[in-house]
């Protein structure tokens, strides 16, 4: 896998078509979770963090052409065709018929959605983190259809399945990999704000 962008680039690419923080956000915390579960599976991170960074980059622009708009974009900023394959795949069956194929974009694929679901758990608890989360807290909102409606179940227990985990596994490896980016994402995100 080639790093055919830089962090910086990437970044820059990434807020030349997404301005809303919530997307941002979502981007950064994606980008850090991908970095975990890389050094936690035995890759470098750098690769996984940046295709977790641009996974979402035609969302904002044309939500209507996710994953489809992607390539475009990122073939125009010279960016490599490993990392277009890991930023579609993780509409596979969604929007496009990219599979995910290596690890990472399974990873990307099962986690991605999971983390709006337990970012959606985090904020309605009193600490409003997920450094005192338990799965069974996420499993609780889990069961219940209309909370985080927008976090497909379907593909979280898909994206499980295509690593071999369980689904407790899955979420209890997420909640791990975010609360090891919470802080600096919550950091990030205020210096934008102060921009």
């Amino acid at each position: 896998m080639e790093l055919s962008i830089s962090r910086e680039q990437a970044w820059g690419l990434l807020t030349s078509y997404n301005k809303d923080p919530f997307h941002l956000q979502h981007a950064l915390t994606v980008e850090g979770i991908m970095k975990w579960y890389a050094r936690e599976l035995g890759y470098e991170g750098e690769f996984w963090g940046i295709v977790g960074l641009l996974h979402d980059i035609d969302f904002e622009q044309f939500p209507d052409a996710h994953c489809i708009k992607a390539p475009e974009l990122l073939r125009a900023a010279g960016v490599g065709e490993d990392i277009i394959h890991g930023v579609c795949s993780h509409g596979y069956e969604l929007t496009v018929d990219v599979k995910p194929e290596h690890e990472m974009e399974k990873v990307l694929y099962a986690a991605d959605e999971l983390t709006g679901l337990i970012w959606a758990v985090a904020i309605i608890r009193p600490s409003k983190s997920v450094q005192d989360m338990e799965v069974k807290s996420v499993k609780k909102k889990y069961k219940v259809a209309n909370f985080a409606a927008g976090c497909s179940r379907a593909v979280i227990e898909r994206g499980a399945a295509m690593l071999g985990w369980e689904l407790d596994t899955l979420i209890d490896k997420t909640i791990q990999a975010m609360r090891s980016c919470e802080a600096d994402i919550a950091a990030r995100m205020e210096a934008l704000e102060t921009r």
